[in-house]
């Protein structure tokens, strides 16, 4: 006996694979504005959008010698399999870094992973089951909240002010969900200047928060690629480093040296190294070698030190220009965070002003942000966007924000006219790309 074939209706499905996909896979949701980024990365237009690094203060000519250099010295190495863990000479020097912000590690529990969103995805696979509850900072970093959706976890958020997260809120936000009987399995936190709210969790904040987690039984992961950031040079103690036992970090060199060559890394307490070797062998098999013995290299030979005092000193100088910008060009109602450090100034508009809504026309008027919608996983965010400064120079970073600045008027103008022109809100966080990084 036979099955019988598909009864043909006429209709021709556009995904002919549908009923094969995963559940995980609803939470997958295309970026809305993906398209629009396509037009975004024009020349004549200036992108205020990506968090992409400014790599024209690196030492190329360097950099190109080296790169060489491994391959006519140790290119049988480099370009073969590797450990699962990573190169064992970069996790020493992964361990020099962190010790910068008083993190004391050893390199046997560092896990070299393809950019820290790989560790990120990697800890939520090893920690969340669907329905579980992570806690996250509102808004919060858009990679974050696609892997979270993609294991069908739960993201609550938890309110921040100018000091970073609000213990208050967290504590209110842990009671809620025993009360409801539900598992928050880790705190999710970009302590300094944040992604994408640009401020900075207080130092004296930093104790009680991870003692609220503990007291709980809730780790911490700690995503910190900004922490040397700081455009005054002052590094923070990583929440790591206040309680080695309960916290794993998620450590990158893409804002400190490239981004391309995607080498993030997690510490993590010893057991669950042991578990993240595991899934990064599933993953990948290994990291890149090549690209591990790149960087360290560049560790190795280069003044990285001084490099990353070239890089906070390129920020500041654009953060100025932003902040100088917005204060001269934008209109009254709105508001904004002034960063420390790091790449993100984090724009509020007046009441009935929809950033989704106004991007369209903000890439007709030749520039681009990221829209706040894209930051929440519950819909909230309309009445805020994204203006990052790292990449434009300050000429650009200022018409940008002028060109801004009348698309704003002109909306204003439309909001007092005919009444609130939000679109209504679809919840769930956009699937990360390279634009909102």
């Amino acid at each position: 006996m036979t099955a019988n074939p598909p009864e043909h209706t006429g209709r021709r499905d556009l995904d002919p694979h549908l009923a094969r996909y995963a559940a995980r896979t609803a939470g997958m949701t295309a970026s809305e504005i993906r398209a629009l980024f396509a037009v975004a990365s024009r020349p004549e237009v200036v992108s205020l959008a990506g968090g992409m690094p400014n790599l024209a203060a690196l030492p190329l000519d360097t950099l190109s010698s080296q790169v060489g250099e491994i391959i006519a010295e140790d290119g049988l190495v480099a370009l073969q399999y590797g450990s699962a863990q990573g190169v064992p000479a970069l996790r020493e020097q992964i361990c020099e870094v962190m010790a910068m912000e008083d993190i004391s590690a050893h390199p046997d529990d560092i896990v070299v992973t393809v950019g820290s969103q790989m560790g990120l995805d990697m800890v939520t696979r090893l920690f969340c089951d669907p329905g579980d509850i992570v806690l996250a900072e509102g808004p919060s970093y858009v990679g974050a909240l696609g892997s979270f959706a993609a294991y069908q976890a739960k993201v609550v958020h938890v309110v921040m002010d100018d000091q970073g997260l609000v213990p208050e809120a967290l504590r209110e936000a842990l009671a809620t969900a025993e009360r409801a009987g539900q598992r928050v399995k880790f705190l999710y936190t970009i302590p300094n200047f944040h992604n994408p709210a640009g401020v900075t969790l207080a130092v004296e904040r930093r104790a009680e928060i991870l003692a609220i987690c503990r007291a709980h039984g809730v780790l911490v992961v700690e995503d910190n690629p900004y922490g040397l950031l700081g455009f005054d040079g002052q590094t923070y103690p990583a929440l790591r480093s206040l309680d080695p036992d309960n916290v794993v970090y998620l450590g990158s060199f893409s804002k400190t040296f490239a981004s391309g060559l995607r080498v993030g890394w997690v510490l993590a307490p010893h057991a669950v190294r042991e578990k993240l070797v595991l899934a990064a062998e599933s993953a990948t098999l290994c990291p890149p070698t090549f690209n591990q013995m790149i960087v360290s290299r560049y560790l190795a030979t280069h003044d990285w030190k001084g490099q990353i005092k070239t890089f906070r000193e390129n920020y500041r100088e654009r953060r100025d220009a932003m902040l100088s910008a917005l204060e001269q060009h934008l209109p009254s109602g709105c508001s904004w965070t002034h960063p420390d450090g790091g790449f993100y100034v984090w724009v509020t508009v007046p009441e009935g002003v929809d950033t989704k809504a106004m991007l369209p026309r903000a890439v007709t008027a030749r520039v681009a942000y990221a829209s706040g919608t894209g930051f929440y996983a519950d819909g909230f965010g309309s009445r805020q966007m994204r203006l990052s400064y790292c990449y434009p120079t300050p000429e650009r970073i200022k018409e940008g924000v002028r060109r801004l600045a009348a698309v704003l008027e002109s909306e204003m103008d439309l909001v007092r006219t005919f009444g609130n022109v939000s679109m209504r809100a679809i919840p769930g966080p956009e699937t990360p790309s390279p634009d909102t990084a």
